[in-house]
């Protein structure tokens, strides 16, 4: 009989699925987000809005999910998570039809949301496993690579998209406090008028502790601001300091790892500058660079040059050594239109900057949408280069016959 019941919720899950996979999100501006906050703060608003592209923005991805190879599908890890992805779907959806105007109702609803975002905390972790299993019990290839880098840019991208409509409904509408006392000024998550140098010093303290712990010393910090001081943008402050401390922390362990015992270390750089476009954040180290060929390997899901950490079994591994703090910290520079990038002087250092939109109408969330687009990237055989590759060693022109 459980397995029956299992059967019809499966069923009709799928077909769930296939309907919300029709409609494409809909991306708010920061500004749209900050409107709704501080103005026009309504929870049936919330409600009516929730309800409906919550399941558009589940859907879309799930799609893509089931695309993934079949033994990828078939890890634990990726199960589990397949699982809570159905699950927060069929919660949403009894909301479907339910009165907008009902106090019960929302007040379920806003229960509704925080259980579905604590379920989805440990997302990334498990996710990070599942392809670790993966690859560990069937290898991998370039097309299966290709496809899981694909698809995990846009998962984590959707998952952050997600994440930001679920915390900004819990903070305005959770609890009996409107108000954060931590944060009065906060519009839910978003600060609109976020210190960027406070930020970059609290990441910095954070990754320095870090680094203090591990190597018994650290490089000191120099910031420095252009143009406006103290700069600010509207912003998610989380978001910044999620990027800015992953810098640090690779530019730390860059530095200390190339100067060993010395009793000095080079200084890190932190400089911001706003302009009428960009707010940047550039973070320089002379922790001995990387070489080109490297450079777009740092934002492979499956690269990393620390040793993997070994899961408990009770709770998801973290995620040093997974290879994933730069691929997701540049999606979170690209959620609101801005990018993160890296320049180096393999000998010398590292530049990573961070750009950011100055203007909170500009700043507009990138959302991945399920199309015939998509579906093909996973679909697409991989083809042979259309551009000559050189063989390691270089030809030896006296063995050359001309025909």
């Amino acid at each position: 009989m459980r397995i029956l019941r299992f059967l019809r919720s499966s069923v009709s899950v799928g077909k769930d699925i296939d309907y919300y996979s029709k409609f494409s999100p809909s991306p708010l501006s920061m500004k749209q987000f900050l409107d709704f906050g501080s103005e026009n703060a309504c929870e049936k608003t919330s409600f009516t809005f929730l309800r409906h592209e919550l399941p558009v923005r589940l859907a879309n991805i799930m799609k893509e999910i089931n695309l993934l190879p079949d033994n990828l599908l078939r890890t634990p890890s990726v199960r589990l998570v397949q699982g809570w992805y159905m699950q927060s779907l069929q919660e949403i959806l009894e909301f479907k039809d339910k009165n907008a105007g009902d106090e019960k109702v929302t007040y379920d609803f806003t229960d509704a949301v925080i259980r579905i975002r604590n379920r989805h905390n440990d997302v990334i972790p498990t996710m990070a496993q599942g392809v670790v299993e993966y690859k560990e019990t069937h290898g991998t290839d370039p097309i299966v690579s290709q496809n899981v880098q694909y698809f995990l840019d846009r998962f984590y991208m959707s998952r952050i998209s997600i994440r930001m409509l679920l915390n900004q409904h819990t903070l305005l509408f959770g609890g009996n406090v409107k108000v954060n006392p931590a944060h009065p000024k906060h519009i839910g998550s978003i600060d609109p008028n976020c210190s960027v140098s406070d930020v970059i010093r609290d990441a910095y303290e954070n990754a320095r502790n870090l680094c203090d712990r591990y190597y018994m010393n650290s490089p000191e910090l120099i910031l420095e601001e252009f143009k406006v001081q103290p700069i600010t943008v509207v912003y998610v402050p989380s978001h910044l300091y999620h990027m800015v401390f992953e810098l640090f922390k690779n530019a730390m362990r860059a530095t200390m790892e190339l100067y060993g015992d010395a009793m000095e270390y080079p200084p890190i750089h932190a400089q911001v500058a706003l302009g009428t476009e960009d707010l940047t954040v550039k973070v320089s180290d002379r922790g001995g660079g990387v070489p080109l060929r490297k450079i777009d390997r740092l934002f492979t899901y499956t690269y990393s040059t620390a040793p993997r950490p070994s899961s408990d079994g009770a709770r998801a591994a973290p995620l040093a050594g997974y290879g994933h703090g730069l691929p997701i910290s540049r999606l979170y520079a690209r959620y609101f239109q801005g990018d993160l990038k890296l320049y180096s002087l393999e000998g010398y250092g590292t530049d990573a900057v961070i750009y950011i939109r100055a203007l909170s109408t500009e700043s507009i969330e990138r959302l991945p949408v399920y199309n015939k687009s998509a579906w093909k990237h996973y679909k697409t055989i991989q083809e042979a280069d259309d551009w000559c590759v050189p063989s390691k060693e270089p030809k030896d022109m006296t063995t050359f016959r001309s025909f």
